[in-house]
C-alpha cells in the first residue's frame, strides 16, 4: 500500500524537460542525420537490388533473394550488434559507431525497400517498354526513365511509411554508444532522475516529426483508391530481369 501510495505521490516536473531540451535537440539533430543518409543510401541501392531479385539467371536472383530476406527476417538491433561488435573481430576492423549504424540501418530498408521497387516495376505497363524497345532505347535508359519514376510515383506511400519507420528505428543506435536522441533522452532521463517528463519529451518530437509524413501517405493512398483503371499489360524486364522470378 505504501508503494502505491507513494507511485501516486509523484508530481511532473516539466521544467527539467525544458532545461534538457537543448541536450534533447542536438541528439534530434544527429537522429535527422541518420535518416537523411539511410533514407538517400537505401533509395538508390535498392533498385539493382530489386533488378537482380527479379533476374533471369538463379544464381543473382538468389543472392538478391537471400540478402533481403536475411535483413527482413531478423531484428535490426541484431544487425546493430552484428556490424558493431561481430564483424570488427572478424574483420579485424574498427567501425565507429555512427558508421555502423549507417551501415545497419542503409542495409536494412534497402531490403525493404528493394520489395517495393520490385512490385512498382512489375506494375509498368508493357507496351511503354514495347514502345522504348521500338525508339531502340536502351535497357538502362529504360530503367532510368520510364521504369524508375514511374515506380517512384506508384509506391511512394510505401516508401514514405518505410521512410518513417526508419526514422523511429534509429532510437535502436543508441545501443552501440551513437548520441542520437534516445540517446540524449536516456542520459538526461538519468541525470535528472526525471525519466517520465524527459521521455514524453522525446517521444513527443518523434511524433511531431513523423505524423506529417504519415498524413501524407494517408492522402496519397486515398488518392490512389480512387478508382484508377488497371494497366493492360504488366512489365517483366525480358533480358535483363523476369518479373515475379523465385516467388
Amino acid at each position: 500500500m505504501t508503494l502505491l501510495l507513494a507511485a501516486g505521490d509523484y508530481r511532473p516536473d516539466w521544467s527539467v524537460a525544458a532545461d534538457a531540451l537543448p541536450f534533447i535537440l542536438e541528439g534530434l539533430r544527429t537522429t535527422f542525420l541518420l535518416t537523411v543518409i539511410t533514407v538517400a543510401i537505401s533509395m538508390v541501392a535498392a533498385v539493382p537490388v530489386a533488378i537482380a531479385r527479379m533476374s533471369d539467371f538463379e544464381l543473382v536472383r538468389w543472392v538478391a533473394q537471400g540478402y533481403i530476406e536475411i535483413f527482413r527476417c531478423t531484428p535490426l538491433l541484431i544487425q546493430l550488434f552484428w556490424i558493431f561488435y561481430a564483424l570488427p573481430s572478424l574483420a579485424g576492423i574498427t567501425i565507429p559507431g555512427f558508421t555502423a549504424a549507417i551501415i545497419a540501418l542503409s542495409c536494412n530498408l534497402t531490403a525493404q525497400m528493394a520489395e517495393a521497387y520490385r512490385s512498382g516495376f512489375q506494375a509498368v505497363p508493357v507496351e511503354q517498354i514495347e514502345a522504348a524497345r521500338m525508339l531502340r532505347i536502351s535497357r538502362v535508359d529504360q530503367i532510368r526513365m520510364i521504369i524508375v519514376p514511374q515506380t517512384l510515383r506508384q509506391q511512394l506511400p510505401v516508401i514514405l511509411s518505410l521512410n518513417i519507420n526508419s526514422f523511429k528505428d534509429t532510437a535502436l543506435v543508441s545501443t552501440i554508444g551513437v548520441a542520437d536522441l534516445m540517446m540524449a533522452a536516456n542520459t538526461q532521463a538519468v541525470q535528472s532522475y526525471r525519466s517520465l517528463e524527459i521521455l514524453t519529451v522525446a517521444a513527443a518530437m518523434y511524433f511531431v516529426v513523423a505524423f506529417p509524413v504519415s498524413l501524407v501517405v494517408s492522402a496519397l493512398e486515398r488518392r490512389r483508391s480512387g478508382g484508377e483503371p488497371p494497366p493492360r499489360g504488366r512489365f517483366k524486364l525480358p533480358t535483363l530481369a523476369r518479373a515475379g522470378a523465385g516467388t
